[in-house]
């Protein structure tokens, strides 16, 4: 299966307790497609990078992933955005950001734009999030929104992520518009009660209901202190508990992560309520760490059949 991941990979300061920084890289579908490379699936990101030291050093090390790198567009004279993580107590993070003049957010209005959607309807699966329709405004969401309706006539599917983000957005009727648009072209649907809630309010969770049959839906939530995943395929409604967290540092890439799991697993063939025990398995190893990639042998080994094949070593 060819699976692509739309989205934006930033420069990432993690402030440690101390108060110190340490850089790194991430994104929000950047860390999906990073954990679906390293569970053997075959993705590639679709994005914008400048010319930059830090755009080559991000392409580089998406590259020792394994991640494909042929819709990876170049912007002379531009740059990644910046975002700063502050985690709490309880491991809980805040995000603030830097990235007005991100080259990804030129990626479906720029020039290069036509080939991008060209390409991207040629992809059995194309994954975004909330937070990829948060970057592009109104004309560039539209030729996203037709560029995926395109691939759906065509026989593709597509994976969406509510991942909201207040500060994104102008105002709440925009956002309520494109998520609206967007959870009814998608055919997987993966939604947090959290971002359902600050979106919607109280209706949030029938905006993502109605969908209900027509897409597979994947509500995530918490009961106590353990994550649940209320999975609704067809007729089914099961609810699938995640096991007990061996502890908790760094919530980071937690729903990321969860995603690539889950859509590893349905890539290889396993029924919706074992992909998401495989998902919470996947995600718990990753919220055991600071950041959002965990280390290679930290990766847990996910009960998935060999039609994928075993992560390759970091090269």
């Amino acid at each position: 299966m060819k699976v692509a991941c739309i989205g934006e990979c930033m420069v990432e300061l993690s402030e440690r307790p101390d108060g110190s920084l340490v850089r790194g890289f991430g994104g929000d579908t950047l860390n999906t497609a990073l954990y679906l490379a390293r569970l053997g699936v075959a993705v590639d990101y679709v994005t914008a990078l400048g010319d930059d030291i830090w755009s080559d050093e991000m392409a580089a090390a998406w590259s020792r992933e394994g991640i494909g790198l042929d819709q990876v567009r170049r912007m002379p004279g531009r740059m990644p955005g910046l975002y700063i993580i502050r985690t709490d107590a309880d491991g809980e993070r805040s995000f603030h950001y830097w990235r007005e003049r991100a080259a990804a957010r030129d990626l479906f209005t720029g020039p290069g734009a036509a080939e991008t959607r060209a390409a991207l309807e040629t992809y059995d699966l194309v994954h975004f999030s909330g937070i990829s329709l948060s970057l592009y405004g109104e004309t560039g969401r539209a030729a996203l929104f037709q560029t995926l309706a395109d691939l759906r006539a065509r026989g593709g599917q597509v994976a969406f992520d509510t991942n909201y983000r207040p500060r994104g957005w102008p105002d709440r009727d925009e956002a309520w518009a494109a998520f609206r648009t967007a959870l009814a072209l998608a055919d997987l649907i993966f939604a947090s009660a959290e971002d359902l809630d600050w979106l919607f309010g109280e209706t949030g969770e029938d905006e993502v209901l109605r969908h209900r049959g027509r897409a597979e839906i994947v509500l995530k939530a918490s009961s106590g202190s353990a994550p649940v995943a209320r999975v609704l395929h067809g007729a089914s409604d099961v609810s699938v508990p995640a096991g007990p967290a061996t502890r908790v540092v760094d919530t980071t890439a937690a729903g990321d992560s969860f995603a690539a799991g889950y859509l590893a697993a349905r890539i290889a063939g396993l029924a919706p309520e074992a992909a998401a025990a495989e998902a919470h398995r996947l995600a718990g190893a990753v919220i055991g760490h600071r950041g959002a990639v965990i280390p290679r042998e930290a990766m847990p080994a996910l009960a998935l059949p060999p039609t994928l094949r075993q992560p390759a070593p970091e090269t």
